[in-house]
């Protein structure tokens, strides 16, 4: 039982504030639909259950090995997100000037906004910062229950952000609307990008 509460706290306390990759998950949800919405959701899910899971057994084995990189991580996660803002923008300022289809035929499929997410979310070192140090400090006695109680916190938040990205969307069905919201979505990115710099 201790494993377990320890494992929702945990998975709940790195998923709940919301940075850049929740705004991203509830405005990619508006903008496309609950199916895409939940896989990416279950995307960011799924690196905080690798990284429980990472942390529960060997945190203190993989301290000293990522403190040397800790910094390059933070660079290519910056550089990711900088990207996501201008890809995002830029797509929605095409498709409001174009017009033509209620979404761009490039939107991502569910398995690619899994697999986006889930890279995404990977880069992010103070996830496993997080989870190591919350390991270091009271390592869970079954490692395994840890892990999958930190996942189904993070999955649930997440499909929570996903919803309100759908609620979002149903509202928003305009092209001004969508327009709006994937500037905001964007320039909320690139502000958490520089503030890892």
């Amino acid at each position: 039982m201790t494993a377990l509460t320890a494992g929702l706290v945990a998975g709940y306390g790195i998923a709940i504030p919301v940075g850049a990759i929740g705004v991203y998950l509830v405005d990619l949800t508006a903008r496309t639909s609950w199916r895409v919405g939940a896989a990416a959701a279950m995307g960011v899910a799924t690196a905080d259950g690798v990284y429980a899971v990472l942390a529960a057994t060997a945190g203190s084995t993989l301290t000293p090995l990522l403190t040397p990189v800790t910094t390059p991580l933070k660079w290519a996660s910056a550089a990711a997100l900088l990207m996501l803002a201008c890809w995002t923008a830029v797509r929605a300022v095409r498709h409001y000037r174009s017009a033509d289809s209620p979404l761009p035929a490039t939107e991502p499929t569910a398995g690619r906004a899994y697999a986006t997410l889930l890279g995404l979310t990977l880069l992010n070192p103070a996830t496993i910062v997080y989870f190591t140090a919350l390991v270091l400090g009271d390592r869970p006695a079954n490692g395994t229950v840890y892990a999958a109680a930190a996942f189904a916190a993070s999955a649930s938040w997440q499909l929570l952000l996903a919803v309100g990205g759908a609620l979002l969307g149903r509202t928003l069905t305009g092209p001004r609307g969508r327009l709006s919201t994937a500037l905001l979505s964007s320039t909320v990115i690139l502000v958490l990008a520089v503030r890892i710099l």
